[in-house]
């Protein structure tokens, strides 16, 4: 078996939870995460694409459940965890990875979008991260927390989601160093461009790259800014831009990796991105 690829079921009998599971990159992480054995709950905004994913993971012989939220309420975000504990008993794996971008010049920029940047890619983070060590220290897990951070967080100049991704680094290296007593890792994921609806809120001009690889007349209101991009026009594009995106599947398989290493080995951080860069 190659290195680099997980066991079939390598995760059986452990229990993960995934925020920001109703598309995109969350998405993909919990059918890999389930595909691997897991029961995997689900967090979401969306029940039924969430239950689209539910099924996908049963049909591939894991085990799922759903939990709408908002993790920007911090009892809300304590009961997801509280959930999958309530489940089976144990949590094993926490992946924090619900985010919102909103990349406008701070100048011009909307007050509430900051708070909604810092209270879903910050304080969401921390409080899903705070629950999850009190839940496996409870059970006894050699846990993972998986926190997804971005190449933003590479950039000094990257704005105020930029700002928050920053500060996603900063937190989990302070939580993998409070961690170095116990068995729980801190993993975190950087992935760069990715073909998710979370383009919605690329730069304009970013946008406009994406509108054009798509070609024909519907192109413009397939992209429209703030706007929910279609399973079918990311693919597209994705295929399209295949060296300027890269796939949530692509951010799963690294999660993936880094959670089924052995038990000596901890991969504290990972750069997902594609070919050539583009600007977040």
């Amino acid at each position: 078996m190659a290195p680099d690829t997980a066991p079939d079921k390598a995760l059986a009998g452990r229990t993960a939870v995934v925020t920001g599971a109703s598309s995109g990159i969350g998405r993909a992480i919990a059918e890999a995460i389930g595909g691997a054995g897991a029961h995997v709950v689900l967090g979401g905004r969306t029940q039924e694409a969430m239950e689209e994913s539910m099924a996908r993971i049963k049909a591939a012989g894991g085990t799922a459940q759903s939990h709408v939220h908002d993790v920007r309420t911090v009892a809300e975000a304590r009961a997801l965890v509280d959930s999958a504990v309530k489940s089976t008993g144990r949590l094993d794996v926490m992946v924090n990875n619900a985010g919102v971008s909103y990349p406008e010049p701070i100048v011009d920029g909307d007050p509430e979008h900051w708070r909604i940047m810092l209270e879903t890619n910050i304080l969401a983070l921390l409080v899903g991260s705070q629950a999850a060590v009190h839940a496996m220290r409870a059970c006894g897990a050699e846990g993972h927390i998986v926190n997804i951070s971005s190449v933003a967080s590479l950039n000094p100049a990257s704005g105020v989601y930029g700002a928050t991704k920053h500060a996603v680094n900063c937190i989990n290296e302070s939580l993998r160093r409070e961690l170095f007593d116990d068995p729980i890792k801190v993993v975190t994921i950087m992935p760069g461009a990715i073909a998710t609806s979370f383009a919605r809120n690329f730069d304009p001009a970013v946008l406009e790259l994406m509108v054009s690889s798509m070609g024909g007349d519907t192109a413009p209101a397939q992209f429209t800014p703030g706007g929910r991009l279609s399973d079918e026009a990311l693919e597209h594009a994705q295929q399209t831009m295949s060296e300027h995106l890269c796939t949530p599947e692509d951010v799963a398989e690294a999660v993936l990796w880094a959670i089924t290493r052995p038990a000596g080995v901890h991969l504290a951080s990972l750069v997902v991105r594609p070919k050539k860069d583009l600007t977040l």
